[in-house]
């Protein structure tokens, strides 16, 4: 068992650490319960929501790619799909 005050391992059937003599047999001061979980990551899912809808309507406000430069038709037939290649 290790000790909650020094960190040290001591057998599992001791009351006091032999390093510190911390007492063994109480329990933690704190433990998480259901109420923390939900609490936890009902922030941590809300930031993510709100990460993503701001990334995007960033991402919305750039211009596309095929918009900052003119590319020859001839190097991307599949962008004119209605035209026919001339022989």
């Amino acid at each position: 068992m290790k000790c909650s005050n020094c960190g040290f391992e001591n057998k599992a059937n001791l009351k006091f650490c032999k390093k510190c003599g911390n007492d063994m047999t109480k329990p933690p001061e704190w433990f998480c319960d259901t109420k923390w979980h939900i609490k936890t990551l009902s922030i941590i899912y809300i930031v993510l929501i709100i990460g993503y809808f701001a990334i995007s309507a960033f991402l919305h406000k750039l211009p596309p790619p095929y918009d900052q430069r003119i590319i020859p038709e001839e190097m991307t037939p599949w962008l004119y799909p209605h035209k026919t290649p001339e022989p």
